[in-house]
């Protein structure tokens, strides 16, 4: 998850119960590209195969956000989780 650490130091600074970032916002947060499988919905989605562990994902939840790929593609809007979810952090 080293990788996706500004990710989640910055969401965890959020206070808003939901927030959109572009796909460049994030790129630049995080000093590169990022892979073409993040094109892909359930490359972000928080609660796709919750199992399978994801640096994107994990650094997400960490923070207290689930991450869903906007429709369109050009970025990922971040909901904070409730409280029965929290669950997942650890």
């Amino acid at each position: 998850m080293k990788s996706y650490e500004p990710l989640r130091e910055y969401l965890a600074q959020q206070t808003t119960p939901e927030l959109v970032l572009s796909i460049d916002a994030i790129e630049e947060m995080l000093g590169f590209d990022l892979p073409r499988a993040a094109q892909r919905a359930a490359w972000w989605d928080s609660t796709y195969a919750p199992d399978e562990k994801m640096p994107q994902r994990e650094a997400c939840l960490a923070a207290g956000y689930i991450a869903t790929r906007l429709p369109d593609g050009s970025g990922v809007r971040f909901r904070r989780m409730k409280a029965e979810r929290s669950r997942w952090r650890d």
